[in-house]
């Protein structure tokens, strides 16, 4: 079982194969599950995010009435062919808010990492695919290399807002679909390392500020955010870019970050952007309390 990004990305290289081929097999050793199982679970997980992307597209609103329809938006805009980057980045903005609004209105979303975080690598995975003309099987492996990267995560720092703030979910949500497209897109394990490393390091310190208490503002909006940076980590990997700092060594920081963190911003709904004037306001409309 690898237990580092350094220690992953060289048995891919010493074996010659793609990181995802290295989480199926760590699965299967672990589990002891088939191949099959494995990826027709992996399946499920591909089409739930599919569905609840679809889903919020065609407009949702959460049960509280403070989000929605802002994919809805998206995709207008997008129809109006006035974008100001291209349509895959905006698609990509698309399928990672209305998953998350999805997320808000109580529906069926794929946690990944987290639900608050989950609209990132769908973003990114059901806009590149599309742009790629890619197939089942890429896209199961994007999934797999993003979940090889999140589960060193989980296991060496924390995916938790509670635990480590928003960098602890959206960073590396962010920096788990940034070494998966590297990867869709032809990039070497090393370069997906450095994408992971990009992307999460520009969102260390990152506040979980849940206004009200709820899986809403700014949460959704920062999904977008997350897969933008997860693209632009992509673009620099594939370029040559390095980071500095290795990977391995940003997962530390960022858990060292994270449990520095004051409690009102670790997913308390008290201090950053809750804490707010208009955060207290909505605060008290929908629940009644003084924060």
């Amino acid at each position: 079982m690898f237990e580092s990004i350094e220690e992953l990305v060289h048995r891919a290289q010493e074996q010659q194969c793609k990181i995802s081929e290295i989480m199926i097999a760590q699965e299967i050793e672990t589990s002891g599950r088939t191949r099959t199982d494995i990826m027709n679970q992996m399946t499920l997980n591909l089409e739930t995010m599919e569905a609840a992307a679809a889903k919020g597209v065609q407009g949702v609103r959460s049960h509280s009435g403070l989000t929605g329809y802002d994919a809805k938006k998206l995709q207008a805009y997008l129809d109006k062919k006035t974008v100001l980057t291209d349509d895959t980045f905006v698609k990509a903005l698309c399928y990672a808010v209305a998953t998350n609004e999805v997320n808000a209105a109580m529906g069926m979303i794929c946690a990944t990492p987290t639900a608050g975080s989950a609209g990132v690598v769908p973003g990114v995975l059901l806009a590149f695919s599309e742009k790629f003309g890619s197939t089942r099987e890429d896209m199961l492996h994007f999934l797999f290399t993003a979940a090889a990267f999140g589960f060193v995560t989980a296991n060496n720092a924390m995916i938790s807002g509670a635990e480590g703030g928003c960098q602890a979910e959206i960073g590396s949500a962010s920096g788990m679909a940034a070494a998966a497209l590297v990867e869709m897109a032809g990039g070497t394990p090393e370069q997906a390392s450095h994408a992971f490393a990009i992307a999460l390091n520009n969102l260390i310190g990152l506040a979980c500020d849940p206004v009200a208490g709820l899986v809403e503002i700014p949460c959704i909006k920062r999904n977008a955010g997350g897969t933008s940076n997860a693209i632009s980590a992509a673009e620099m990997a594939l370029a040559g870019i390095q980071s500095e700092i290795p990977a391995d060594e940003v997962v530390e920081t960022m858990y060292r970050v994270g449990r520095s963190m004051p409690a009102d911003i670790r997913e308390t709904g008290i201090g950053g952007l809750a804490g707010t004037k208009t955060g207290k306001r909505i605060a008290k409309e929908l629940f009644g309390i003084d924060r």
